[in-house]
């Protein structure tokens, strides 16, 4: 088996590590026998979804998410049938904003990707915390860390946990990210897989059954070290 893994706009959007969560991907797959391989994009590269299992869009300041709504506006439509076809996404920070229909900040108004109804605000203040959550998706807490100006209202969609420590969308509601078909979007980085790895292997499994059209049950990894981080952040701040 093989997963590819494209990265869109790495040199624009890699505020927060994402290439650490590039990593921990292929480094799961790779521990399994799973063939992986990334594909780097740069704004002026064509991008074929046909060949993509998991994208990444990652994070950046508002001046590079301006120059990158542009580019993203060209690739839309194959975009949104990669996500309606159920192509594996995840989205942090910045690129979780990009997802929805806009993002209206000081300097103006981005148009967003419209591949999931939701839409964000910049508030005053900085949401800025360590944050854990609690996801349907999980068995173990999501940990990870935000730093966001805006805030996010994704509506009826699913979100992908509730707060039990830190901001989340919004700083109100209680929730944080959105899960759309197989879509993450989320403020937590950090990076953030790393430290959650059975939302890694979520992001894998759904990849691979896409692909082979099967159930994949995916080999256990030792997890040790992973599941210590995950807790130390959970027992620190959630009493």
């Amino acid at each position: 088996m093989k997963i590819t893994i494209g990265h869109l706009y790495p040199d624009l959007l890699n505020l927060y590590g994402d290439r650490g969560n590039i990593q921990c991907m292929m480094k799961r797959c790779q521990w399994r026998g799973i063939e992986a391989e990334t594909l780097e994009f740069k704004l002026e590269d064509e991008v074929d979804f046909s060949k993509l299992d998991i994208v990444l869009l990652g994070g950046g300041s508002d001046r590079e998410q301006m120059i990158v709504c542009k580019r993203l506006q060209q690739i839309q439509k194959n975009f949104k049938d990669y996500v309606e076809d159920g192509g594996v996404v995840i989205a942090v920070c910045g690129g979780y904003q990009l997802l929805g229909d806009y993002y209206q900040t000081d300097e103006g108004r981005m148009e967003g990707l419209h591949l999931v109804k939701l839409h964000t605000e910049q508030k005053p203040g900085r949401l800025i915390s360590n944050i854990v959550l609690k996801s349907d998706l999980f068995d173990m807490p999501v940990v990870g860390f935000e730093n966001h100006g805006g805030r996010t209202d994704i509506g009826d969609n699913q979100p992908f946990g509730k707060v039990l420590y830190g901001s989340g969308n919004d700083g109100e509601s209680g929730y944080e990210g959105i899960v759309y078909k197989h879509v993450i979007g989320t403020y937590l980085h950090g990076p953030l897989l790393p430290k959650n790895p059975q939302v890694c292997d979520w992001l894998i499994k759904k990849a691979l059954e896409r692909k082979y059209g099967k159930d994949i049950e995916l080999q256990p990894l030792d997890d040790q070290e992973e599941k210590e981080a995950n807790a130390y952040i959970v027992n620190r701040f959630v009493k």
